[in-house]
């Protein structure tokens, strides 16, 4: 935080921006090491910005409807954060174009037809954070191109959660799940060729162009400040450098205590599409013609946030919608 930066840098006399010149790494190591596991007082916390988070996310979805501006229900969803005694953890993303991530912009239009893509998440005043991602149809209800896309998302994060357990390494998992969903996309007409030769090469990532999670705690994406490749990775599991898998921002063995975020996604990029069929790469693995009627799809995100335990995993906080039929209703009725 900007804010520590500076009480630290006048209690050393040292310049903030010169901060990291001076950071022991053994320090650090010893930071993320304790801050990675999670006792219960933190657990406690971080549900009690889930409750408000699920408040802001259920909301959203029943306030959306054709006509509405973005920016209307962004508000809506920032107020709310702020009027439970919270506030945002990290720039909320509301927008049509779910195809570009991080889309902070909020002055579209929301049409009949238009997917949303909500990822945002409130901070208890304790700073532990929420971080969910929510997609759903602006008139209510998924076309059938929507709904087979969407239910395959949810069908690959549901199979990535079931996937958590101690001493398993979450790069295995984000590999697991692109496994399942180049299996749908190929059902699809949408990729083609050997499911696990198209993962291994990298060619899913067209449609998945970034990582399964991230660690969460006192911060969204928690202390990369100190070094994302030192919280993500160890000597045993290094970042790859591979397009997509890259991006990945934690591939090591999970502990009990962990909390980290379980957030596929598929996304059609016209550029992408574009720079990726113009060079014939990965031909052998993505039917071009047939993504090309995908071209201004959008995107589709799903995310959870995920405590490892002793035995396996507990999804934090209450139930959100995210079966079609329930985000369906709840839109419908709301």
């Amino acid at each position: 935080r900007g804010e520590n930066k500076i009480k630290l840098g006048n209690l050393l006399e040292i310049r903030p921006e010169l901060l990291n010149g001076h950071a022991s790494l053994d320090f650090r190591k010893a930071v993320i090491a304790q801050r990675s596991v999670k006792e219960g007082q933190e657990v406690e916390q971080i549900e009690f910005a889930l409750d408000i988070t699920r408040e802001m996310h259920t909301q959203a979805i029943k306030m959306t409807k054709p006509g509405l501006f973005e920016r209307e229900v962004a508000g809506r969803v920032e107020g709310l954060a702020l009027s439970r005694g919270g506030r945002l953890s990290f720039p909320i993303i509301f927008s049509v174009h779910g195809e570009t991530l991080h889309n902070e912009y909020h002055g579209n239009r929301m049409n009949p037809g238009d997917l949303v893509v909500h990822d945002s998440g409130a901070e208890a005043p304790s700073h532990y954070a929420g971080d969910i991602t929510r997609t759903f149809p602006v008139k209510g209800k998924f076309s059938a191109k929507q709904r087979e896309i969407y239910q395959l998302v949810l069908k690959t994060q549901l199979a990535a959660i079931d996937a958590i357990r101690p001493n398993v390494s979450y790069r295995h998992i984000h590999l697991l799940a692109a496994r399942v969903m180049a299996a749908g996309l190929k059902e699809l007409g949408l990729m083609k060729g050997d499911t696990d030769k198209a993962v291994q090469e990298g060619a899913h990532a067209l449609f998945f162009p970034h990582g399964l999670g991230h660690m969460m705690g006192l911060d969204v994406h928690d202390m990369e400040g100190l070094g994302e490749d030192l919280v993500g990775y160890d000597e045993e599991i290094q970042r790859s450098d591979q397009f997509g898998l890259a991006y990945l921002r934690l591939g090591k063995r999970l502990q009990p205590g962990y909390v980290l975020t379980v957030e596929p996604g598929i996304y059609f990029i016209p550029e992408l599409i574009r720079q990726w069929k113009a060079a014939k790469k990965f031909q052998e693995f993505i039917h071009y013609e047939a993504v090309e009627s995908y071209r201004n799809f959008g995107g589709i995100r799903i995310e959870d946030d995920v405590l490892v335990t002793e035995t396996g995993h507990r999804v934090l906080g209450k139930p959100i919608p995210k079966a079609v039929d329930e985000v369906e209703a709840l839109m419908q009725n709301g």
